[in-house]
């Protein structure tokens, strides 16, 4: 019998712009369906094709084909052309189904019978509203909130995001469905011993360490790490912070060496993504005090490398880390600091806890998690 092939569309700007998050997501979301999913055509729709450093690799698939703007036109307005002229250019490639991969939709989807889902990461701007300037409120709220109300059916990336979605945008629960992100398959590879010497020394990372990984900023709250520290009855371990530096870092910095705490906190910036793992790998634990994340991928990706974690309650860490990581209150200073001396003392808890997570981790294999996105895609066709 001969093969019938889906075609769906995929809005990839994220995917090949962007090293963080969303990124991360539109990345994991294509090459699983082009590793897993053998019937279906993967079109990637990408504003710029001088900007496409971040792909990673997903446009060397056999089922994905990249487009760009055809025409000069669209070329110099290239937002407008991901929202209106992309549609079709869509309906040229034969797509079926498009998915907004970073919380929208391209208009005249309905018009020409493409079924449409858009994935919404996370509400954070309206549930915190204090860390965003207005204007971009206003931009992400409007783009989102239409983009739910159009949609054939919408994308969760955790039940908490699914919370808010309904809370906000007043969204019926039935169209919408929680599909997990997973990590990149990378962060369950061991390191070499080599790899990882030779990141130590080039980082002149300290002996033992607990790292952060996530940018810095008030939300993510690495303060809460710096007055834990200082609490630690451990003066042997450090902190090491991977993540992009906001004017908050400036915050965490001073107050780390008015502690006179400088040589047991760095803060490093730009580290390549194939040298995550080996961090990861090195640290005695990982901390994430965030106050509000739309998944926490950072918590997945320190279970698969085989550490213990501790996130904050509040919002989903407990969805990424699941039931046998631990989680304290994201202002309590003390509670964070006894969590991490239970870690790091308590043999038998440690090792638990890292079984326990390698198992959990389990579930969010990328081959496990691809076939409730193509059965989505499938109900509606």
């Amino acid at each position: 019998m001969a093969h019938h092939h889906i075609h769906i569309g995929f809005d990839a700007k994220r995917a090949a712009q962007n090293k963080t998050g969303l990124g991360n997501y539109s990345r994991f979301v294509i090459k699983g369906l082009a590793q897993y999913a053998p019937s279906m055509r993967l079109h990637l729709f990408v504003p710029d094709a001088g900007k496409t450093r971040s792909l990673g690799g997903v446009d060397h698939f056999g089922a994905v084909t990249m487009h760009f703007p055809k025409t000069a036109f669209w070329r110099h307005f290239k937002s407008l052309w991901r929202s209106w002229g992309v549609v079709a250019h869509a309906k040229r490639k034969h797509v079926q189904l498009y998915h907004g991969l970073s919380g929208e939709l391209p208009y005249g989807l309905k018009s020409n019978d493409i079924k449409s889902v858009v994935t919404i990461h996370d509400l954070i701007f309206m549930r915190f509203p204090k860390y965003y300037p207005l204007i971009d409120r206003l931009i992400y709220r409007w783009k989102m909130s239409s983009a739910c109300r159009r949609a054939d059916h919408v994308i969760a990336v955790s039940e908490c995001t699914k919370r808010d979605i309904m809370h906000y945008f007043g969204t019926p629960e039935e169209k919408i469905s929680v599909l997990y992100q997973g990590c990149d398959d990378l962060y369950r590879q061991p390191t070499s011993e080599g790899q990882r010497a030779a990141i130590r020394r080039h980082f002149r990372l300290p002996e033992r360490f607990i790292i952060y990984v996530g940018s810095i900023e008030e939300r993510k709250n690495l303060m809460l790490l710096a007055k834990a520290l200082t609490l630690l009855p451990d003066q042997e371990i450090g902190v090491v912070a991977l993540g992009h530096k906001t004017a908050y870092a400036k915050r965490v910095k001073k107050y780390v060496q008015e502690q006179g705490l400088r040589n047991r906190f760095r803060i490093i910036s730009g580290v390549a993504f194939e040298d995550m793992p080996a961090f990861y790998q090195m640290a005695e634990a990982f901390v994430y005090p965030s106050r509000y994340e739309g998944f926490g991928i950072p918590m997945l990706e320190a279970l698969c490398s085989g550490i213990p974690a501790i996130g904050c309650t509040g919002s989903c860490l407990e969805e990424a880390g699941g039931p046998s990581s631990l989680y304290v209150d994201p202002d309590d200073a003390q509670g964070l600091a006894d969590a991490l001396t239970r870690v790091l003392t308590d043999e038998v808890l440690r090792e638990r806890m890292i079984a326990d997570g390698h198992a959990y981790a389990d579930r969010f294999k990328t081959e496990t998690l691809t076939l409730p996105l193509q059965q989505l895609y499938a109900s509606l066709l």
